[in-house]
C-alpha cells in the first residue's frame, strides 16, 4: 500500500478535545474529504500556549492538493479565522500556526503520534464488540489494557460507549482500554471529559 498524503491544519484550538473532534469532523466535511480519510488531533506544546492541531491523511494526492487549495486560497481576514496549513514542503499561515500544522502532519506521517477521530470503519465501532470484531471492522490494529503486560483475549467484550479514539504508537493505531464491570473493557478515554481534564 502506498503512503498516504497528509495535510496538517492548526487553528490554535485551546478548547476541550470533544470540541476539537467536532472541528475536525466539520472541516473534513467542508473539505469534501473521501470516506477513507484518517483524521487525527495532535497536542502542540511549542509556542506561546499548548493547543490542539489537526491532520488529515488521504490516499489520493489530488484530494490532498484540493484540501490544501481550499484551506489556503482566499482566506478570511476576520479575527479568529487565521489558520496554519502544511502539506509536503508547503507552509501557509502565521508562523506559530504554520509550525503547529507542520508538527501535526509530521507526527501523522511518521505514525508516531496523534489521536484518531476519523478512520476507516469508525462508524461500525458502536455498542459492545469483542476485541476480535473491533480489529476486524476498523483501522484499529491493536488493543492494550492499562496495567496489563499482555493484550486482552480476542473474545473479551469492549463496551465502546460509542467513543473509540485510538492513537498512533510505533506505527500502529492502538486503542488503550481499561477493565470495567462484569469482566468487560472500556476505552480509556471517556466520551465527555470534564473541563479540567479535557486538554490533558
Amino acid at each position: 500500500m502506498s503512503e498516504p498524503y497528509v495535510v496538517g491544519v492548526d487553528t490554535g484550538h485551546t478548547g476541550a478535545l470533544r470540541e476539537a473532534d467536532h472541528l475536525l469532523r466539520s472541516l473534513a466535511a467542508e473539505l469534501g474529504l473521501p470516506a477513507d480519510a484518517l483524521g487525527c488531533t495532535h497536542h502542540v506544546r511549542d509556542g506561546r500556549r499548548p493547543h490542539t492541531a489537526l491532520s488529515f491523511a488521504v490516499a489520493s494526492r489530488k484530494a490532498a492538493e484540493a484540501a490544501w487549495r481550499r484551506l489556503t486560497e482566499n482566506p478570511s481576514e476576520e479575527p479568529g479565522s487565521l489558520v496554519g496549513v502544511a502539506f509536503g514542503d508547503h507552509r501557509h499561515g502565521p508562523g506559530e500556526l504554520a509550525a503547529g500544522a507542520v508538527h501535526a502532519a509530521a507526527e501523522h506521517r511518521a505514525r508516531a503520534g496523534g489521536r484518531a477521530v476519523l478512520y476507516p470503519g469508525a462508524g461500525a465501532v458502536t455498542g459492545v464488540l469483542t476485541v476480535a470484531r473491533l480489529l476486524e471492522v476498523c483501522a484499529v490494529e491493536r488493543v492494550t489494557v492499562l496495567g496489563s503486560p499482555e493484550g486482552p483475549a480476542m473474545e473479551a467484550e469492549l463496551v465502546t460507549r460509542d467513543h473509540v479514539r485510538p492513537e498512533w504508537r510505533d506505527g500502529r493505531l492502538v486503542l488503550a482500554a481499561m477493565p470495567a464491570a462484569g469482566g468487560t473493557l472500556v476505552p480509556f478515554e471517556v466520551p465527555d471529559p470534564t473541563p479540567c481534564c479535557a486538554d490533558h
